[in-house]
């Protein structure tokens, strides 16, 4: 899933750090959620979207994959 979660962090100027203690996370889940290699919990998503005073499809963008059919 991507998202735009590093533009939110440095629009209110906050570094990873900040933004997981903030969030009761660690810099690493920050980090891993900024390069789409890890997607939040809900309640993570909905605490972000809160912080940021935004909706969370605001941050997290949804894409449907394409699945291949076997023919």
């Amino acid at each position: 899933m991507k998202n735009k979660l590093k533009v939110f962090r440095a629009m209110h100027d906050l570094t990873q750090e900040d933004l997981a203690d903030k969030m009761g996370v660690t810099r690493q889940t920050i980090n891993a959620i900024e390069k789409s290699k890890y997607n939040p919990s809900l309640e993570l998503a909905f605490k972000l979207a809160r912080l940021f005073g935004v909706k969370i499809e605001d941050i997290f963008i949804y894409e449907v994959e394409e699945q291949t059919q076997d023919e």
